[in-house]
């Protein structure tokens, strides 16, 4: 019973460390986002998208990492066709590093694009 007792405690431990070391991306609301954008790639028109006369927004969620690069994008809404051109066009965005305390951090942002004919 000790030795469940220890390895139980342990992963406890283990656990709450992991927890306070994963800290949470800065949240950028999308004006802070767009002044600090150095590189904007607009994103292409898919050929079928223009075929089937589909428009609309597309929200995507992106992490930028501690030197303005943006690490992942993950589509949130609007149509597949048009969320997968954004996603690929945002995964070139650079931005200015975001910084709380001085200090370069990660930051997350949600930015829109609209695709009109």
């Amino acid at each position: 019973m000790k030795k469940i007792t220890i390895v139980f405690s342990l992963l406890t431990a283990f656990a709450a460390g992991s927890a306070i070391a994963q800290e949470a991306d800065l949240k950028v609301s999308n004006a802070e986002a767009m002044k600090a954008v150095t590189t904007k790639v607009q994103p292409d028109y898919p050929v079928i998208a223009k075929q089937l006369h589909l428009e609309g927004a597309v929200e995507v969620e992106a992490h930028i990492n501690e030197n303005g690069a943006v690490d992942s994008v993950k589509p949130i809404t609007g149509n597949a066709v048009l969320a997968n051109a954004a996603v690929a066009a945002t995964k070139n965005w650079k931005f200015a590093p975001f910084t709380s305390n001085g200090k370069a951090v990660k930051a997350v942002t949600e930015l829109t694009f609209t695709f009109k004919l």
